[in-house]
């Protein structure tokens, strides 16, 4: 379901939208606390280790107890109106240019729209548009997550206002750079990986035996978002870094604080403080992030669809019998 079908002809792209912003937001309300942890974890300076006294977070489970505790819960949902906000029209605009490239590539080109490869290249496309259309959502999503109590920011419109005014609109787009370097190979993999694992699993599994078929989605979905998230994990961590440039004062509560002039100017200096393994501060709640929301995007996406497809088919049915 997820890629153009020239058997099934089922969803349209305007469909694929409407599927993506649905898989997107379901997906974002329960993966939201990770979400948090994560960026908590990529903007600590300080090593992730309990040996470490300037260390204000050094594991899952010890961020969780502390978060909660200065916090409260509401805390792993900071910035959750901006991420729902980011999900939904992440999901609508890459879903639906996804399966518009995988649809003209399989009518103007020699090339399947199942290929793995034209998922591949289309996956990375679909997610840079998709990302340029969201990044000042998802510069907004960061900052609401990263600050801490006090708030800098109240609420999202105070949050736009105060950062056009004191910083200008280029500040929308910060981070923009490792981004768009990084989600193409990674939304590419994303794909590719999901559609290899699709077939791998139709291959090993009878087809009298096929049941559980959202069972299947859900787990290819999660190891496609380990497999594509490790090899692109540093640019995440990089994009995060830039995105709180400027926004030095509400992170003092949390440990030391860097002003990076660019991309590369921020690789230079995380490598030199902090090693080569400050490129990888908060693998593991990405992971486990990561899995679980690539796996529940395509679950709820493919579930979605399929739901679609049936309305459709019984409205069909309906028109006809009348």
């Amino acid at each position: 379901m997820v890629g153009y079908d020239p058997e099934a002809k089922c969803v349209s792209s305007v469909e694929a939208a409407v599927a993506g912003s649905a898989s997107g937001l379901v997906s974002r309300v329960l993966v939201s606390p990770l979400d948090v942890i994560k960026i908590r974890f990529q903007l600590q300076i300080e090593q992730l280790s309990s040996r470490n006294p300037g260390a204000k977070y050094h594991g899952i489970l010890q961020a969780v107890q502390r978060i909660s505790q200065e916090e409260g819960l509401l805390a792993f949902w900071k910035g959750h109106v901006p991420a729902q906000l980011l999900s939904v029209g992440y999901g609508a605009v890459q879903f639906m240019a996804f399966e518009s490239l995988t649809k003209l590539v399989h009518n103007v080109t020699a090339y399947n729209a199942r290929d793995s490869f034209v998922h591949f290249v289309c996956g990375g496309l679909a997610a840079c548009t998709a990302t340029v259309a969201v990044q000042p959502v998802d510069t907004l999503r960061t900052r609401f997550a990263a600050q801490g109590e006090p708030k800098i920011y109240p609420n999202l419109r105070h949050a736009v206002v105060t950062m056009y005014q004191t910083e200008g609109p280029r500040t929308f787009y910060r981070g923009l750079t490792p981004t768009i370097i990084a989600i193409f190979p990674y939304a590419g993999l994303q794909f590719s990986s999901y559609n290899i694992l699709q077939q791998f699993s139709e291959w090993v599994i009878p087809a009298e035996e096929k049941k559980g078929g959202n069972v299947k989605n859900l787990v290819c979905g999660s190891c496609a978002g380990i497999i594509s998230k490790t090899l692109t994990y540093p640019f995440d961590l990089f994009k995060k870094r830039l995105q709180v440039s400027g926004f030095e004062r509400a992170r003092a509560a949390f440990g030391q604080v860097r002003m990076y002039r660019g991309l590369l100017d921020c690789i230079r200096q995380i490598m030199r403080e902090e090693g080569p393994g400050g490129f990888f501060k908060g693998l593991s709640p990405s992971l486990l992030k990561a899995a679980v929301s690539t796996g529940l995007v395509f679950f709820w996406y493919e579930l979605f669809c399929s739901l679609l497809c049936a309305l459709k088919n019984t409205d069909s049915t309906t028109r006809t019998e009348g």
